[in-house]
């Protein structure tokens, strides 16, 4: 019967230390992951916005150019 108590004892000890390192919450990889994808495409689309606009206005000034020719 001491056995048997000194071994719940020793685990309600055990469960006790390890509860706040399982309440820790850590980033997952996935987690990350998904920030640094939406970070990516976001600058995608300001690329592909610059971009649009420069053809925007290279098109303008070929237009401006035949005119004035």
């Amino acid at each position: 019967m001491k056995r048997l108590t000194t071994l719940i004892f020793a685990a309600i000890i055990a469960v006790t230390l390890s509860a706040p390192a399982w309440a820790q919450s850590t980033t997952s990889p996935s987690s990350q992951a998904k920030t640094q994808a939406k970070k990516d495409a976001k600058a995608d689309k300001k690329e592909a916005k610059k971009k649009k606009q420069a053809d925007k206005k290279a098109k303008k000034d070929a237009k401006k150019d035949a005119k004035t020719k």
